[in-house]
């Protein structure tokens, strides 16, 4: 069985890892290439996108592939949607593996947002300090509200940078702990958090920091999932794939 296994993700490389052990399968890790220094599988991999929809759909076709697992980010709605079609129209079955999302607890401050631009307008007007943990692709979004200090945690900057006059930024690479991330919070005088509800234990440690020191949240959810098979752990995912195709 050939596997074309959509990741990026620390649950698409826990799923690689199991799969070394199933006998018959050949596993394919696809990552978007979007970070400049990816952590690459000892396995079979490519790098980079698809060309869209029909790209994808000519991809599975040229490389035989049986059976396809989206276990991208939360939030890479473009392509999980692209995903959904091209398998609709190759005639493969598609699996959704992913992290549920966060949910609000006894303490947690939370002003829930369903995008970027209405988190930015959730800030308000009077300045405020701002930890962003968004990642680099929507930074732009808060252009609309260039009076906050921001400091922007990221992986690799943005290009190009938003023009926003106060704008820090941190390199950084989870996971992070809640310790760290406390710390970091009351060194910075943060006032506000937002992030995406991406779900998962590895930047958990921000929203924990958050309620124990009282900061508020702007949580911004992550888009719904098209319907199609939807896993949120590996015993589940792996059954899938023993099963005869539908």
């Amino acid at each position: 069985m050939r596997i074309l296994l959509l990741g990026g993700t620390t649950e698409a490389m826990a799923l690689l890892a199991a799969l070394a052990s199933v006998p018959h399968v050949t596993p394919i890790l696809s990552l978007a290439g979007r970070t400049r220094a990816p952590d690459l599988p000892p396995t079979a991999y490519r790098l980079g996108g698809f060309g869209g929809v029909d790209g994808l759909r000519a991809y599975l076709r040229a490389e035989a592939i049986d059976r396809v697992i989206d276990a991208t980010h939360p939030f890479a709605e473009q392509m999980t949607r692209n995903a959904v079609a091209a398998c609709e129209g190759a005639g493969i079955p598609l699996a959704r593996f992913t992290r549920p999302p966060w949910s609000a607890q006894p303490g947690d401050i939370w002003q829930r947002v369903a995008t970027m631009p209405d988190a930015a307008r959730a800030l308000g007007t009077t300045p405020r300090r701002v930890f962003l943990t968004i990642g680099r692709l929507q930074v732009a979004a808060f252009e609309a509200a260039p009076q906050h200090a921001y400091l922007l945690r990221i992986i690799d900057p943005p290009d190009p940078l938003p023009a926003l006059p106060h704008l820090r930024l941190l390199p950084a690479r989870g996971p992070f702990t809640e310790a760290a991330d406390r710390d970091l919070m009351q060194r910075e005088r943060i006032e506000v958090l937002v992030s995406k509800n991406s779900g998962g234990a590895a930047t958990y440690g921000k929203i924990a920091a958050a309620r124990s020191l009282g900061v508020p949240v702007i949580m911004v959810a992550a888009p719904p999932d098209p319907s199609l098979r939807q896993f949120h752990d590996l015993a589940s995912v792996l059954d899938w794939l023993h099963r005869p195709a539908p």
